[in-house]
């Protein structure tokens, strides 16, 4: 999903090289999570409900360091650098070899184990995450190849990509389609193709990984949307985007799908992260502002209305002090340098964490307040949310 990686908060210099900052350097974190429930996706021991303000998983505790949600199930990585997992088990998208079915109520470890894990991003029933020494390893939903070993077969614990290699630094998983970046600085990608999400100019799904048209060794970080579309900023600090365009999420002035990189109509050199959403984008630039583009159906573009639009926008916040954004479903959430935590959109299952369910077209500050968020990941149905204890 959207935002898979703990963003450096160094100021609008950071380069994504400094994405990855090992475990020691992060203070310990507390994790909170809110939105639907009924796959078990607060990790809270239940799986009925919803939470509309922010609780604590079942694990509690103050040393979490990077979490990603998914559609079905969320993952965590804690400074010790072992990785948990709850929710759904649907595909066997626990990893922890416990069949295909029925729910994870509560934080459990993959079969792998270990200490050593760094980055990881949730699925539609997949996952995906990087070790500290580089390898890559995939597990859950593998119907059109979203594991990338050459298979179409599910995995209920982690197995290496096709590509294997010690040398992966980000990865995305949207709903049917991953993306990696190496430390060579080139992009990979796997999965659903049929759309052009996999911007190697064709609409052929595969389940191994393939570069984009575009190659290049200049890619810093890659973002797979819920909707089968992608982004991805290079070194350089332009933003590319390719695959599914129905609400004008590629922000290119039109509707038409992209089988290979383009750039957004506003271009630029000055691009610092993005995250792809279902049918929706957002990104924040070197000078602190956020822009939104694609569907706005439920508010999510945070400009108080309730209209598509297929080139970037700033919410009606504005500012320059954004810092981090994730847009995932029909929500999105961000943090601001202050360490304030917003967020706008879609709010049924109580998704926005505000305590209330109302839909909001501009942003709002979670329940839980505070000035010390230092990452947000949103998904289709909630968002969760790692705090400072200090």
């Amino acid at each position: 999903m959207p935002t898979n990686f703990i963003f450096n908060n160094g100021g609008n210099n950071a380069d994504f090289s400094d994405v990855f900052i090992p475990v020691s350097a992060f203070a310990q974190g507390q994790l909170w999570i809110w939105g639907n429930n009924t796959n078990s996706e607060l990790g809270d021991g239940t799986f009925t409900g919803k939470k509309s303000s922010p609780v604590q998983t079942i694990s509690g505790g103050i040393n979490w360091k990077q979490v990603d949600c998914g559609s079905f199930a969320s993952a965590a990585i804690k400074t010790d650098g072992a990785l948990w997992l709850w929710g759904s088990r649907s595909y066997g998208n626990m990893g922890n070899n416990n069949g295909f079915a029925g729910f994870q109520f509560s934080p459990v470890q993959t079969i792998s184990g270990g200490t050593n894990w760094k980055q990881v991003s949730c699925g539609y029933y997949s996952t995906a995450a990087i070790k500290t020494d580089g390898t890559l390893w995939t597990w859950g939903n593998n119907i059109i190849g979203q594991c990338g070993d050459n298979t179409n077969v599910d995995k209920s614990s982690p197995v290496q990509t096709v590509a294997s290699g010690a040398n992966w630094k980000q990865v995305s998983v949207g709903n049917v389609h991953d993306g990696a970046i190496k430390t060579n600085g080139t992009l990979w990608l796997w999965g659903r193709g049929d759309t052009g999400g996999l911007g190697d100019n064709t609409i052929v799904n595969k389940s191994s990984p393939v570069q984009t048209i575009s190659g290049g060794t200049n890619w810093k970080q890659v973002s797979c949307g819920e909707n089968d579309s992608t982004a991805a900023i290079k070194t350089d600090g332009t933003l590319w985007l390719w695959g599914k365009n129905t609400a004008g999420q590629l922000g290119d002035n039109t509707i038409v799908n992209k089988s290979s990189p383009i750039q957004t109509i506003s271009g630029g050199t000055n691009w610092k992260q993005v995250s792809c959403g279902d049918e929706s984008t957002a990104a924040i630039k070197t000078d602190g502002t956020l822009w939104l583009w694609g569907i706005n159906n439920a508010g999510q573009l945070g400009d108080n209305t309730r209209t598509n639009v297929s080139s970037p926008i700033q919410t009606i916040s504005g500012g320059t002090n954004w810092s981090q954004v994730s847009t995932g479903g029909l929500q999105s959430s961000s943090i601001k340098t202050d360490g304030t935590l917003w967020t706008w959109g879609f709010n049924t299952n109580g998704n926005l964490g505000d305590n209330t369910i109302n839909f909001r077209s501009s942003p709002v500050q979670t329940a839980a307040g505070g000035t010390n968020w230092k990452q947000t990941s949103s998904n289709t149905f909630g968002m969760a949310a790692v705090q400072n204890n200090f």
